[in-house]
């Protein structure tokens, strides 16, 4: 449990191009048609109407670097100050060097930062964060930078070429569905002692449950995601009421009484409405970005924040729950005073 660390600055930038479920539809139109899916479907079923795409060319790293910019120009922190830089995207440039490094040269980081990747699906954000509160709650530095910078271009486009081969069948299909879901988006954290951000946002603690007899529900490659769907939302939902259950016993004021706003990861309207259904939470406090931005993996948390208090939902005295269930399967809920 942190006592020490607090957000002191957070930013997100979202993609310039917006790409609709029914654009993605249209170019399936011929394997629509085969296997007899209504168009719409993809809508209908997850509640996604569009998602963001980079402009060609744009790396996670890149991605990064410009939300990382962005949170150091809003907190002053001198970079030379930052004791770490943590990166904890799905998407990488390459298989090595690791996207931290590419970071952290690209802002030009002082050589006594340590730098690295942390890798966890949906979960990778998180715990990253938890990493630095360990750091900094042990006095091994002062300041802390979390990142994530996704794309789903690739796998996106990728997928809708796999799925317009006249072999792929109904089931093929759906193994491959979740992957038009996602959708791509960069944030950055900076964390550090309460007393260098006496106006800073206090992590209060946070739980985590795993559940990895599931770990092979959902596997992606770089450029391809399969999925049991169905599966991932059952399970993935039993984890999250277990971890809640931990998070009542271990977590002060952890209720749906006394929690302001939820920042979930989120992938889809079925999902949202089973979680809330199941952990009795009350819908209304749930704060949702999917129906314009898809599935944005471990950046999705960050941005959701990062989001809600850019838009006033989120105010100084709130207790945030942040809500994140990864394939693995893997789940962690956080507790944040704002």
């Amino acid at each position: 449990m942190s006592r020490t660390t607090v957000i002191a600055a957070l930013a997100h930038v979202l993609p310039e191009n917006r790409v609709l479920s029914s654009d993605i539809e249209k170019q399936l139109a011929e394997t629509y048609k085969r296997l007899n899916f209504p168009q719409g479907l993809l809508y209908s079923l997850t509640g996604i109407k569009e998602r963001r795409f980079w402009d060609r060319g744009v790396t996670p790293s890149q991605a990064a670097i410009r939300a990382a910019r962005l949170v150091l120009e809003q907190s002053g922190v001198d970079p030379s100050r930052i004791g770490a830089l943590i990166s904890t995207s799905v998407s990488k440039d390459f298989v090595e060097p690791s996207v931290a490094s590419l970071v952290h040269g690209g802002l030009g980081l002082d050589e006594k930062c340590i730098n690295f990747d942390i890798a966890n699906a949906c979960l990778g954000f998180l715990d990253g964060m938890n990493t630095a509160c360990l750091m900094i709650d042990a006095g091994r530095l002062d300041y802390a930078l979390v990142v994530a910078g996704e794309s789903a271009r690739e796998p996106v486009e990728n997928t809708i070429n796999i799925l317009n081969s006249p072999a792929v069948d109904s089931k093929t299909f759906h193994a491959n569905f979740a992957t038009l879901t996602i959708g791509s988006g960069a944030a950055a954290m900076l964390l550090c002692r309460d007393d260098l951000a006496p106006k800073g946002h206090r992590i209060v603690g946070s739980v985590t449950r795993a559940a990895t007899a599931h770990c092979r529900l959902c596997l992606g490659q770089r450029d391809q995601m399969t999925a049991d769907a169905p599966a991932v939302m059952k399970h993935g939902v039993t984890l999250a009421l277990k971890t809640w259950q931990a998070a009542e016993e271990s977590l002060p004021r952890w209720s749906d009484s006394t929690i302001d706003i939820y920042i979930p990861h989120q992938v889809s309207a079925r999902n949202m409405r089973l979680l809330c259904q199941t952990l009795g939470l009350t819908p209304s406090k749930a704060h949702l970005n999917f129906p314009f931005l898809g599935n944005i993996g471990p950046a999705a948390v960050p941005i959701t924040l990062s989001m809600a208090s850019c838009e006033g939902r989120l105010k100084k005295g709130h207790h945030a729950a942040l809500l994140g269930i990864g394939s693995g399967l893997n789940c962690t809920m956080m507790s944040v005073l704002w």
